[in-house]
């Protein structure tokens, strides 16, 4: 697919850089100097310098009359250039537009995208809200992202009284038969791998899993047993958009919740307050230990630092943590921070940009779902998304029977049937269909090979 996509900041490069490997051509518009030369440097993409609400700009990108565009992404720090961008793309004729909105009345409603011809608009503050409010939920899991409504990739450690510790996948499966899960990716101190059946699992590992939601608790309670339980209390620091969405949020889904909410601004809680009435909204510092124990940070589920700085919030979900809060979940923009998480004893972080990113990828990926997939990028092997052609040898033969070689895994399949859409989790007895789209998991020694057997053309 055609692709132009408008800002070359840290979300605009994610996307470039991961629509770019799923092999679609990509042009990148950027007004910045610094931010061009980046991408031209690093990424497989072609760069276009200037604005990317101008005509002139965007016709050097494509965009003309006849355009062959299929798709506008427009994700730079300003609303007004995102919006004028997909504005003059869908005059031109672009199929798909998707703007990226800072100003959080944009997404309030479907109003505004609905009017000014825009297929999807995205907030980074209700990204971050939804990711949060699904690691709350999964308490076992240190990263999680819902495919869809029916499947989800989680991140679980292997605790020390997990059922799975010490024994193979073949033999977790053989007792757990009810469950049906997938690990394709185990994180092990500084290394990780693409498990075989054979490979014993060890406490402190890192499974990335593919699991259905209606099983999620029980699959929760395999990796963490002491932590599979509901969420009944959470206390955030920071009444910004982040904790307000990510209040607002929990409210929705999760009946008689306890959320206690801490800001030192106090207009800022004042209104709060009036918007949340269900919220206990505290005018206070949430690095005050006293203020925290009264409030029962103790005891509480879960904890959300989500001020404006990053500092803060690594500190604050450390000092929660400390004081016996079951998870710790720390809010931040720096991308580098995410390399904490294994050095500190946090449970959860989460970056603004990557959970805003790996929406519009997933968009692109998977049309009309509200997938994610951002724990894709956090996983050391090869993700690959093909289809599977008309005469692939794979067609109809189940899967244990394929020769598919050791460093490859198929995650996740996606069905096209009689204009419905289905998302499944393969089992050794499942088998293909030409036309299905499967993410496979590979390592780079393997990928010729594995797409071979699948039938797919490397040329």
């Amino acid at each position: 697919m055609h692709i132009v996509i408008v800002g070359a900041g840290e979300v605009g490069f994610s996307v470039a850089r991961n629509l770019s490997q799923d092999g679609h051509d990509v042009v990148l518009v950027e007004e910045d100097p610094d931010r061009a030369s980046k991408a031209e440097n690093e990424l497989d993409v072609m760069v276009i310098r200037g604005n990317g609400a101008r005509p002139n700009v965007l016709e050097k990108a494509g965009i003309t009359e006849d355009t062959q565009v299929e798709m506008l992404i427009a994700c730079s720090s300003k609303d007004e250039v995102n919006i004028l961008a997909c504005w003059i793309a869908k005059k031109m004729g672009v199929k798909r537009v998707i703007s990226r909105a800072v100003g959080m009345e944009f997404t309030d409603t479907e109003v505004w995208s609905r009017d000014l011809g825009i297929d999807m608009m995205v907030s980074p503050e209700r990204s971050v809200a939804r990711e949060v409010e699904d690691l709350l939920e999964t308490q076992g899991a240190i990263h999680s992202t819902e495919i869809d409504s029916k499947a989800g990739l989680y991140a679980f450690r292997v605790d020390e009284d997990s059922t799975a510790n010490g024994i193979t996948l073949l033999e977790m499966r053989k007792r757990n038969p009810e469950l049906v899960t997938i690990i394709v990716y185990v994180k092990r101190d500084e290394e990780g791998f693409i498990p075989k059946a054979n490979d014993l699992l060890e406490a402190g590992d890192i499974c990335y899993s593919f699991c259905y939601l209606d099983q999620i608790h029980e699959i929760s309670e395999l990796y963490q047993p002491h932590k599979a339980k509901k969420l009944r209390n959470v206390v955030i620091v920071g009444a910004g958009k982040v904790g307000f969405q990510t209040a607002e949020l929990l409210l929705k889904r999760i009946r008689g919740i306890d959320i206690r909410l801490i800001d030192r601004d106090k207009e800022k809680c004042q209104r709060v307050a009036s918007e949340l009435p269900k919220v206990t909204v505290l005018w206070g510092d949430g690095a005050d230990e006293e203020l925290m124990k009264r409030e029962g940070v103790s005891s509480a589920g879960g904890f959300v630092s989500a001020t404006e700085n990053d500092e803060l919030n690594l500190i604050l979900a450390l000092q929660a943590k400390s004081l016996g809060v079951s998870k710790s979940i720390a809010v931040i923009r720096r991308k580098n921070y995410m390399k904490l998480l294994g050095d500190i004893p946090i449970d959860a972080i989460v970056n603004r940009n990557e959970a805003l990113s790996s929406v519009i990828i997933s968009a692109v990926r998977y049309p009309g779902s509200a997938s994610t997939l951002a724990l894709m990028d956090q996983i050391g092997a090869e993700t690959i998304q093909v289809t599977v052609p008309d005469d692939s040898p794979a067609s109809g033969v189940e899967l244990k029977n394929l020769s598919i070689p050791a460093g490859a895994l198929i995650g996740l399949v996606r069905r096209e049937e009689r204009r419905k859409s289905d998302i499944f989790i393969p089992t050794g007895n499942s088998s293909l269909k030409p036309g299905d789209r499967v993410i496979l998991f590979v390592t780079q020694d393997v990928i010729e090979e594995t797409l071979a057997v699948l039938g797919v053309d490397t040329a």
